[in-house]
This record gives C-alpha cells, structure tokens and sequence, in this order.
C-alpha cells in the first residue's frame, strides 16, 4: 500500500501537483534504506537537497588591492573640468554689465525701415524652405504612383 501512495506521488510530482507536505513525505522515503529496487533511479533527486544543506564552502578569497588605473584619474579630471568650465561660464554670464540698448529708434521712419529689412530676411529664409518642400511633394507623388495606395 504504501509503495502505490509512494508511486502516486512521483507522478503527482513529476507533474507539478504535490504539496509540500507530500514532497517532504517523498524525501523522507528516498532519504531512508528500505527504497524499492525500481524506485532507486529517483533517489538523487530527492537527496540532493539533503546533501546541499550539509556542503559549506571552506577555501578563502584572497582580497586582491590595487592602486586606481589611470582611467579612474582621467574621469576624474574630466569631471573637474566640466565642472570648471560651467562655473567659470555662469560666473562670467551674470557678472556682464547690463546693456539698457534694446534695439530702440526714437525716428518711426528709421524703424519702419529696419523692422521692414528684418521682415525680408526671414522671408527669404521662410521661402528658401518652402522651395525645398517642393522635392517632397515630388516624392510624395512619386511614391503614391508606385505604392497606390
């Protein structure tokens, strides 16, 4: 009776179905001496857990020092430098005089005319892109003919 419950259990554990208590129940079998003959293929399965808890690693770690290499030197520095060099330029940056010349013309004239001379150089930048859109748009085409959607 109890090798059929035993032989149960294997197939229960093979597939995943056993509980915790029918696992221990199942190294307890396989830990004692009286394992049938046919069941003895299973043994190390179940004793190696036995076996495990008894291993204890005995060889020592020699701790090896090392000076720092000469790439840990150069991380360094280069973290100073970005470090200077942000300071350096915030420090430079709001130490600057302020400047009270905005760009302002007393004669409406003048200023008529400088803001129509800023006023056609970003037309022209506006229309160089919008010559250059035109490739696309022959792209565009010329994918459409062949893909057809």
């Amino acid at each position: 009776m109890e090798l059929d419950r035993i032989e149960n259990l294997l197939e229960k554990y093979f597939e995943a179905a056993t509980s915790i208590a029918e696992e221990k129940e199942l190294k307890n079998y396989f830990a004692s001496s009286d394992v049938a003959q046919h069941l003895k293929q299973y043994q190390p399965i179940f004793g190696y857990a036995t076996q495990a808890k008894q291993e204890q690693f005995k060889a020592t770690i020699p701790l090896i020092t090392r000076k720092p290499s000469s790439e840990v030197w150069f991380s360094v520095a280069a973290s100073v430098f970005v470090l200077l060099s942000v300071g350096l330029f915030t420090f430079n940056h709001y130490n600057q005089p302020k400047s009270n010349d905005l760009g302002t013309y007393d004669d409406p004239e003048v200023a008529f005319r400088e803001t129509q001379k800023a006023l056609d150089l970003i037309s022209e930048s506006v229309n160089k892109g919008i010559g250059s859109m035109n490739y696309l748009n022959e792209y565009e085409q010329t994918k459409n003919k062949i893909f057809k959607k």
